[in-house]
């Protein structure tokens, strides 16, 4: 290890990639848990990788991650992290669910209520030479492009748009450039998208089921956690073309403090954040909208880049909120009556399906049944459902109010009419909480080269970004991957240890992953 001293690390948010580089920063670079402290405005660990709730009240959850065998970074982390229970690694744990419950969708779209198991992509040749020409085509060609720029209209008519951005949360208007990513990262599933095939999940939410144990781990090694402690500023001076951090400025209970910080010592800073200033309804209540002044992580990142172009541009990716933002929901049902419909309808058992789309819906509304119990302590009469809709201003097809207007009650009438079922005895058992989130796509946004910044900002000593906003090289955002990727990459290169990351999987090199992609574009 390049630093010798018995350093401190201070990390700014307490998200997957803060977690992840506590793990990082004890397990390979040496660094005494005692001496790492995790700050977090919230008064709950774990960011988005969120589960809370009671039955009484309703479980929220705001959303949920999918995973793949070529997480390499995210299954390195947790093959050093042990399951609550301490029978076995947590990346065993998935590995054994993925071959227990194969998620094989029997129902990817629903339309007009009938399922459609593995519907056709739909493309014509025009669309997939342009998917060919953007799997080619160097991004700083397309600089701040749109996915709409690239396709004719009737491209975003197809099966294979419907699909594609009900999966990933894509929409025309976002970065041709993360589209061109996606494509070439996930190649090696597009002849299992339309029905999930090689889709990974994790027994429960993945707060039970990934960030408990990651907190085990570490209060087992004595880490600090701070919270209710916002971060508004970083104290930083340069020197011989380095800036280096001397202070974090803080506040808690609206008392503002300062935390010193040597040249020694590291700070890691989360950028931004997808679930900033969410916001909750209820069965009769719809959530209040809110901005980035509700909550600290996009004030801090403006903060400390006014006048340092070297630490990006967070304008870029927090004031277009219309351009981000969508409305999850989390239904509690206290009877089993909805579920088993949904199951003969779809064909698909919990936690078999994944994500059914309701192909006709204003909103593009999906929902994912998930194998029951969902949480740790969940009762066995009691079972839990999650949706979203990516359109949040349209009206819905059936109360005739846009998605980010209505309550629980109003969205549990629009997915009982796309599957063509009545409402008696369902709703008076169901808890439905919809969350508003304003800036859950706000990376998928158009950007420009310079907009993230590097993992260690340009004349860095001692600082290093994390998660979603700063830039890694072919990974794509909005996975629990690129959180964990960011951790691994900054703890390598601050601590200078003679290490990297697993690089990032690349199926475009495999002859065979692009002949099976080809075929399955052509629907052959």
């Amino acid at each position: 290890m390049a630093h010798q001293e018995n350093p401190k690390v201070y990390l700014v948010g307490g998200g997957i990639a803060s977690l992840a580089a506590a793990v990082f920063m004890i397990r390979d670079g040496n660094i005494p848990g005692r001496n790492i402290t995790i700050l977090e405005e919230l008064d709950k660990i774990g960011g988005s990788l969120d589960g809370s709730g009671t039955p009484e009240s309703g479980y929220v959850l705001r959303g949920g991650r999918m995973m793949e065998s070529k997480y390499l970074c995210t299954f390195d982390l947790f093959s050093s992290i042990q399951t609550l229970d301490g029978s076995k690694t947590v990346t065993r744990e998935i590995f054994d669910w993925a071959d227990t419950l194969k998620t094989s969708s029997k129902s990817r779209l629903f339309r007009r209520g009938q399922r459609e198991t593995a519907p056709r992509f739909g493309l014509r040749e025009r669309h997939i030479l342009t998917i060919e020409r953007l799997a080619l085509e160097p991004e700083a060609l397309l600089g701040r492009a749109s996915i709409a720029e690239q396709f004719d209209p009737d491209f975003f008519e197809t099966n294979f748009w419907l699909i594609w951005c009900s999966t990933f949360a894509f929409q025309p208007w976002h970065s041709a450039v993360e589209f061109k990513r996606y494509l070439l990262r996930f190649a090696h599933m597009v002849e299992g998208l339309n029905c999930l095939k090689g889709i990974m999940r994790t027994v429960y939410n993945q707060y039970d089921s990934m960030v408990r144990p990651l907190l085990k781990w570490l209060h087992a090694r004595d880490v600090t956690f701070e919270l209710g402690t916002r971060v508004v500023d970083l104290g930083m001076k340069q020197h011989d073309g380095k800036t280096t951090v001397t202070c974090i400025a803080c506040e808690r209970n609206g008392k503002p403090f300062t935390i010193p910080v040597s040249p020694m010592d590291f700070v890691l800073v989360t950028l931004g954040s997808m679930t900033e200033a969410s916001s909750l309804g209820g069965m009769d209540s719809a959530p209040v909208a809110a901005g980035k002044a509700d909550g600290g992580a996009w004030t801090l990142w403006e903060t400390i880049a006014a006048g340092r172009p070297e630490f990006g541009r967070p304008r870029v990716f927090a004031d277009n909120i219309p351009e981000s933002r969508w409305v999850s929901f989390t239904v509690t049902l206290r009877d089993p009556a909805l579920l088993t419909i949904v199951r003969d309808l779809t064909g698909n058992v919990p936690g078999e399906g994944g994500l059914v789309t309701f192909a006709d819906s204003n909103w593009l509304a999906s929902i994912v049944i998930p194998f029951q119990p969902h949480f740790l302590g969940q009762p066995d009469d009691v079972s839990v459902l999650w949706g979203y809709g990516l359109c949040v201003d349209k009206p819905g097809n059936f109360v005739g109010k846009p998605l980010v207007a209505c309550t629980g009650r109003d969205i549990m009438t629009e997915i009982l009419g796309h599957l063509e079922i009545g409402a008696d005895g369902i709703l008076e058992n169901a808890i439905c909480i919809p969350c508003l989130m304003p800036f859950v796509t706000s990376q998928f946004l158009r950007r420009e080269p310079g907009d993230r910044p590097p993992v260690i900002p340009a004349g860095s000593h001692n600082l290093g970004f994390l998660g979603q906003f700063c830039e890694l090289p072919h990974d794509t955002v909005f996975t629990v991957e690129y959180s964990v990727r960011s951790a691994q990459t900054a703890v390598y290169k601050l601590l200078g240890l003679r290490r990297e990351p697993p690089a990032v999987y690349q199926g475009k090199f495999d002859p065979r992953v692009l002949y099976k992609a080809f075929m399955a574009l052509h629907d052959f």
